[in-house]
């Protein structure tokens, strides 16, 4: 059994659509597939459900008309038979008329996971009925039946398991499903999600829970590469790396893989193989328990970082001094990225602000704090690299330029991030390239 994701933009298009058609098909082993909304949709669903929270329906109504008209134009250029063609008008009317019917009732918080899951829905009965069309019979399983998170927001990997395989157990000698991502039910039976860019998540809990050979993640890149395309020129893709390596650089603002993916494939040793739509020929970047050689694989950085700093006084030898700061970004579940430490002072950094304001008031009970918005943290990524006794070296003579605000080095064996101020960022990716990788 193999599983494989298909991002926005690779069913962003009825020949996007067909070419991934193509590629399903094609395999010589029985295929989960799942699939993200197609590209841009999301976005439009967040903004429908801005209006609607704003008790602005002629502006959510708006965006759902717009939205609505470009899937019918999807459908009239996606299908070639009248019968298709009809069904997947049907289809598309159906979901836009439950999102209309949001614009005539008070809308709460809980119905926004709701308006969100459509492009997910849409998305997959589209590519059913396409391949249908086509003359392949490919199962819908319905990820809302199977795919649940726990009160914590964690995935219930037991639950995932049972439920998956029994509505696989409905459909015997079938070797093609079709399933979305992103989208699942939390614990009080709730539409809810992963989070944006969840459907890789979905893809490699689905390839535990039915112990597949492999998870192959298409997107619209080839791989991993060794650093961000979007600001350095001739970067290369990375034919292999560790799970820890990816995890990595997934975490510290790689986008091509969500962060959450690699664990459940790494705990299950199922390897996740990063694969390019546009060109499927390409190799791609192979993620696996191998060695994969010492040294800087990537380069990887993380944006929308803000630095927290407290000083106090009473913090030299101050026992439990630490606890008590870490508590308080416990209490308002806002995880730390970096964290260095002096005689009278604590610096971190966080990328969620949505409590921001609770926790500054909070920590300064107990000294002076300092917070500087704007910055944004560069991760090198490779084996062994803390360790190595020229990476930090020829790291640091690559940023000597660059004013440097936060060092982690040691926490991990794989990772060395620094903190800057993102004017710098592009400077920086820049100069890390031509130090390390001499492009």
């Amino acid at each position: 059994m193999k599983v494989m994701k298909f991002g926005g933009t690779s069913v962003g298009t009825p020949e996007r659509i067909r070419s991934v058609a193509k590629l399903v098909t094609g395999s010589n082993e029985p295929l989960v597939v799942v699939l993200s909304a197609m590209s841009g949709t999301t976005n439009i669903l967040v903004e429908i459900s801005d209006y609607l929270g704003k008790k602005n329906p002629d502006g959510a109504y708006e965006k759902i008309n717009a939205l609505a008209k470009h899937y019918e134009r999807v459908v009239e250029e996606l299908f070639a038979t009248e019968a298709c063609r009809q069904k997947g008008l049907e289809m598309v009317r159906d979901h836009f008329a439950y999102l209309r019917s949001f614009t005539h009732d008070l809308f709460t918080s809980n119905e926004v996971k709701c308006v969100l899951a459509q492009g997910e829905l849409i998305s997959s009965a589209l590519f059913q009925l396409y391949l249908e069309e086509q003359g392949i019979a490919p199962v819908l399983l319905p990820a809302l039946n199977f795919m649940r998170i726990d009160r914590e927001q964690e995935p219930d990997q037991y639950y995932i398991r049972e439920n998956l395989l029994r509505e696989m157990e409905k459909h015997p000698g079938n070797s093609l499903f079709v399933t979305q991502g992103f989208i699942c039910r939390n614990a009080y039976g709730e539409i809810d999600n992963l989070g944006r860019g969840g459907s890789d998540y979905t893809a490699s809990l689905i390839g535990v829970a039915l112990d597949a050979s492999e998870v192959i993640i298409w997107t619209d890149i080839d791989g991993f590469h060794d650093n961000d395309p979007r600001y350095v020129e001739n970067t290369h893709p990375i034919a292999e790396l560790s799970f820890d390596e990816a995890a990595e650089l997934a975490y510290f603002g790689a986008k091509i893989l969500h962060p959450s993916t690699i664990l459940p494939a790494k705990v299950a040793g199922i390897p996740v193989i990063i694969k390019n739509t546009m060109d499927p020929a390409a190799r791609g970047t192979l993620i696996s328990d191998k060695p994969t050689g010492m040294g800087v694989k990537a380069i990887a950085a993380k944006d929308n970082i803000t630095a927290v700093r407290v000083k106090s006084g009473r913090m030299l030898l101050a026992y439990g001094f630490m606890r008590k700061v870490f508590e308080i970004f416990e209490l308002y579940r806002t995880p730390i990225d970096m964290i260095t430490t002096s005689e009278i002072s604590v610096s971190l950094t966080i990328d969620d602000r949505s409590h921001l304001d609770q926790i500054v008031e909070d920590l300064r009970h107990y000294g002076t704090v300092e917070v500087d918005h704007g910055q944004t943290i560069i991760c090198a990524v490779g084996e062994g690299i803390a360790s190595a006794s020229n990476a930090a070296a020829s790291l640091f003579n690559a940023m000597e330029d660059i004013p440097v605000r936060m060092i982690s080095y040691g926490g991990s064996q794989n990772n060395i991030s620094i903190l800057i101020g993102s004017d710098f960022k592009k400077k920086a990716l820049n100069a890390l390239s031509s130090h390390l990788f001499n492009h």
